[in-house]
């Protein structure tokens, strides 16, 4: 929604800079999740083989942060949803509580489908990859039956966009960016996922896989949303419900229609997100484990539940300024999330050539014969000079922004690869091994 609401563009150039920029950008996580079968490393065990077993710290930090932050995206949606199925009872607040709180408000708690939900989103993510999987295999199911039922409804009035002037390389960019910084983060954790395949499977066949598997369900959604967004200011009533509960909100108007049975609906697009949620505490704890020695003896439900207690207050303070803190959060993750793809991709394939079997697993935990990470690190930093200037966003807008849009996305990625090359050779002929 934010391509038609906050960059204003229209509904047609939303949908081709979705298109294309979604086209593009999924080739990295898919291409990183074909590591973790090839050589059976989870992602950030991976990346020791470039960034180090020290310097690969910042890296379990500002990973663990980002899909902390896009489950407290789904915890807003998810409070907007339930707030919008009883305008004026129930509260965004006590929505996105309700998704997450260990201590619940009288209210509800008197709901027995908030119970489910919390209940769903806490135990899915202790229970493993083989529930994870089973779960997501099949909830796409029925969360497809309830959006297509919601846009049977009230898609209709989606033809009604607001008019606004063709899109600018500076608009296309800016949210081109925001794009990237959704698709590229899922290489921070493809191959937590990844590394349960069949290591004998071709290689085109499961890049293919986690491609589209990433690729076909987003796009459409993202589409849908930039209809809804475009709609806003011109269907009456949706401007007033968009400020009230948000995403959530013009669901319920596009279901009231259908009365009871709409309230019914939201429910279950409510419950839509414990898949998302669930799939992404599975890799924020085995993230934190990997901090400190120390922490691989702590139960790992214990990070589950301590991050699952942070999220509360920080949605509640991020529904407050919805638009804005889903804008800078996913522009600056890009920004990361384009230093780590370069590293690991090049050294995928430059330096090791594709031989999965460099990955010696004697060695994940030996920093001394792993690599420094001070090639990657120092590329990273490098590529930042470039990063500063192309950045476009309410907080700062850099000398190069200020004509090109957003492209602090692309001179990370692109920027870090390039100084990468040199440096890494270095280190390589520095230290005399891999």
């Amino acid at each position: 929604m934010l391509a038609t609401t906050v960059f204003e563009l229209s509904l047609r150039d939303a949908s081709l800079t979705i298109l294309f920029f979604s086209a593009f950008c999924t080739t990295a996580p898919a291409f990183m999740g074909c590591g973790g079968y090839k050589t059976g490393l989870r992602q950030m065990i991976q990346a020791r083989y470039s960034w180090g077993l020290y310097i690969v710290t910042i890296l379990l930090v500002l990973n663990a942060a980002t899909v902390t932050g896009f489950s407290i995206v789904a915890a807003i949606v998810s409070g907007q949803t339930i707030a919008a199925i009883s305008p004026g009872n129930v509260s965004v607040t006590v929505g996105i509580v309700s998704k997450y709180a260990l201590t619940l408000s009288p209210e509800v708690f008197s709901d027995m489908k908030i119970a489910v939900v919390i209940l769903a989103s806490f135990v899915l993510s202790l229970l493993g990859y083989r529930v994870l999987h089973i779960w997501e295999r099949w909830q796409w199911l029925p969360n497809l039956v309830v959006i297509t039922i919601a846009v049977g409804v009230g898609g209709k009035q989606l033809v009604n966009q607001q008019e606004v002037p063709p899109a600018t390389a500076s608009q296309v960019l800016s949210y081109g960016g925001l794009m990237a910084g959704y698709f590229i983060t899922f290489g921070g954790t493809a191959s937590d996922f990844s590394i349960y395949h069949d290591p004998k499977a071709p290689l085109r066949k499961v890049f293919t896989y986690i491609y589209l598997g990433i690729f076909t369900p987003s796009v459409p959604l993202l589409i849908l949303g930039a209809a809804m967004g475009g709609a806003v200011p011109v269907v009456p009533g949706w401007a007033e419900a968009y400020e009230s509960y948000g995403t959530g909100g013009i669901m319920a108007v596009m279901l009231e229609p259908v009365g009871g049975f709409g309230k019914f609906v939201l429910v279950l697009l409510a419950f839509s997100v414990i898949g998302n949620i669930g799939i992404s505490m599975y890799p924020v704890a085995l993230n934190i484990q990997m901090l400190i020695p120390a922490f691989t003896k702590v139960p790992r439900f214990i990070f589950t539940l301590a991050v699952t207690a942070l999220m509360i207050p920080l949605s509640i303070a991020a529904a407050r300024a919805w638009e804005e803190s889903l804008e800078n959060f996913l522009a600056v993750i890009g920004y990361w999330a384009g230093f780590f793809d370069a590293v690991l991709i090049e050294e995928a394939i430059v330096f090791r050539r594709l031989d999965w079997e460099s990955y010696d697993h004697s060695i994940w935990n030996v920093g001394r014969k792993l690599p420094s990470g001070v090639a990657a690190l120092v590329a990273s930093v490098l590529s930042l000079g470039l990063v500063i200037p192309g950045i476009n966003e309410v907080w700062f807008v850099g000398p190069f922004a200020k004509t090109t849009g957003d492209i602090g996305f692309e001179l990370a990625f692109f920027g870090t690869a390039l100084f990468y090359l040199p440096l890494r050779w270095l280190e390589i002929k520095w230290r005399g091994h891999l």
